[in-house]
């Protein structure tokens, strides 16, 4: 039997693709709340922006419990960066956009006035 090589292909080091969070979208009587699932993420570590329906949050979670001296066995939670585009029913460009972080949820409540509701 002859022996046969197997090259790997060399990738360079580069940044692991963003995450997506799981996301609801409800519609409320004064105009739209879309949940996140962000356990263990930071608010300060957050961005939500609105371009006309577009709604993206974006930002990195990182592993603060991490022990000195310790070193993984297994891991199935991302530690890094996550960013997730939503593209909502309504234009949404100037609602009025509050968050909230709450039990491992991000709330990103936009408030719409008049016809901008569907």
């Amino acid at each position: 039997m002859s022996k046969q090589s197997i090259s790997w292909p060399i990738f360079l080091a580069e940044q692991p693709e963003p995450w997506q969070p799981s996301a609801d979208v409800y519609r409320t009587k004064d105009g739209w709340l879309v949940k996140f699932d962000l356990a263990g993420v930071q608010i300060g570590d957050v961005t939500v922006a609105l371009q006309g329906r577009r709604l993206v949050v974006s930002g990195v979670r990182r592993d603060s419990f991490l022990e000195e001296g310790s070193s993984y066995y297994s891991m199935e939670i991302s530690y890094n960066r996550f960013e997730r585009s939503l593209m909502m029913p309504a234009n949404l460009e100037n609602a009025r956009v509050t968050i909230v972080a709450r039990e491992g949820l991000l709330l990103v409540r936009m408030i719409t006035e008049g016809n901008e509701n569907v």
